[in-house]
């Protein structure tokens, strides 16, 4: 697959990443995204995320003009659909993106092109999108290849992980498969997993229901530990003594477009066979509102004591460590709630990888520290690590930053 062209559909959080990367590989990649802000600012050789190294693959690869963006889908060897799903209000995957993706591509495939989606899809997504292709394009029946290649990647390492992480490659028949994995090979050094579609597509729900339900465990112990009076910090690190025992960290939720987004996949698919898959969502996202529920007890108890209303601190709203993602962000949540429920009380809004926000006007750290009474840790960031921390105010613990 020497001297081919590559066009990316969606330069987000895994869109330019992959881009970035089979770039740098001299590989000439068309980025394409529907916001021109984002189309200039790559066009510059400069990101619009936050994510390590990525700053530096990018100016280099614009820079040597194997990297370029568009407001439109280019004509490309190889198209590579990676773009948002996520769900509608009841719950049910919306995979309009994938289809208005789809539908761009369309007009300009030609004999011999291989079209993949990475975007996270409920199972069956890749077999409709080529039933789309060929209800419209009926002349390319078995001369176009098509496969579903999801990602594996954790935010903060992702540049790392796209290289050396193994991906799972599924084909709509074999020939499908073995383009796709010949495109792949071209840039990843992992072990590239051949299996159909279908199954690729469950593999990407199945690995985040499987880290969803381990996390309910643990957010179901921080709920138990809290009535029971026990730190469950430090339960947890003693449990996990045993050598066949790995408990996650607790924390104030789940969030992101992953973990908080794919397990509905299943569960709206499969609702009666689900079970586990399901209450664990219903349990991470409980923890949301328990959380927001004890810094609203907390608020009250402080004014019964003191008789004057305290000042807060929300410490943390991206939905994980060191990153600026807030999507599906149980922090970004709680401090929703926080905001509702305020009666003038001053209230600090903390969020150390971000420079402003639509609704939330940011304090710096160590000030929102210093002035608040009531400090709520939702998110462990390294900064949140290095206070010092002062025992006279109320420092409520969600992420396990005082452990």
């Amino acid at each position: 697959m020497k001297n081919i062209t590559v066009s990316t559909v969606g330069l987000g959080y895994i869109g330019l990443p992959t881009s970035a990367l089979v770039a740098s590989n001299n590989i000439s990649v068309k980025g394409m995204d529907v916001n021109p802000k984002v189309v200039e600012t790559i066009n510059r050789g400069e990101i619009h995320i936050v994510e390590p190294d990525l700053g530096k693959y990018v100016a280099k690869a614009v820079n040597e003009n194997y990297l370029s963006a568009y407001i439109e889908v280019q004509l490309a060897d190889v198209y590579l659909v990676v773009v948002p799903t996520p769900f509608k209000g009841n719950h049910e995957p919306d995979i309009s993106f994938v289809e208005a993706a789809t539908k761009n591509i369309l007009p300009l495939l030609k004999e011999g092109d291989l079209f993949i989606i990475e975007s996270t899809s409920p199972v069956g997504t890749t077999e409709k999108m080529q039933d789309l292709i060929l209800n419209q394009r009926p002349e390319l029946k078995d001369k176009v290849y098509m496969a579903y290649c999801p990602e594996r990647v954790l935010p903060g390492n992702v540049m790392y992980e796209l290289v050396h992480n193994d991906r799972v490659i599924g084909g709509i028949d074999d020939k499908s498969t073995d383009k796709a994995i010949a495109f792949y090979s071209m840039f990843v050094q992992g072990e590239l997993h051949r299996t159909n579609a279908r199954t690729a597509e469950m593999c990407k729900l199945t690995e985040n229901a499987s880290r969803d339900v381990q996390i309910a465990f643990a957010n179901e112990l921080s709920l138990i530990c809290d009535k029971a009076g026990i730190n469950v910090w430090e339960l947890i690190t003693l449990a996990n003594k045993h050598p066949r025992v790995n408990i996650l960290q607790p924390g104030c939720g789940v969030g992101g477009h992953c973990i908080a987004v794919d397990p509905y996949f299943i569960v709206s698919d499969y609702p009666r066979e689900a079970q586990m898959i399901g209450k664990a969502r219903e349990t991470n996202n409980y923890k949301s509102f328990w959380v927001a529920e004890k810094i609203q007890n907390s608020k009250l108890q402080f004014e019964l004591q003191h008789g004057r209303k305290p000042a807060i601190a929300v410490m943390g709203l991206a939905f994980k460590p060191n990153i600026d993602d807030l999507r599906e962000s149980p922090a970004k949540y709680i401090a929703q709630k926080v905001l509702q429920d305020a009666n003038d009380e001053e209230i600090y809004f903390v969020e150390p990888n971000i420079r402003e926000h639509n609704i939330f006007k940011l304090t710096d750290y160590k000030d929102a520290y210093d002035k608040a009474d009531i400090i709520a840790f939702l998110v462990a960031h390294d900064e949140f690590k290095t206070l010092d921390i002062d025992e006279s105010k109320v420092n409520l613990d969600f992420c396990g930053v005082l452990t």
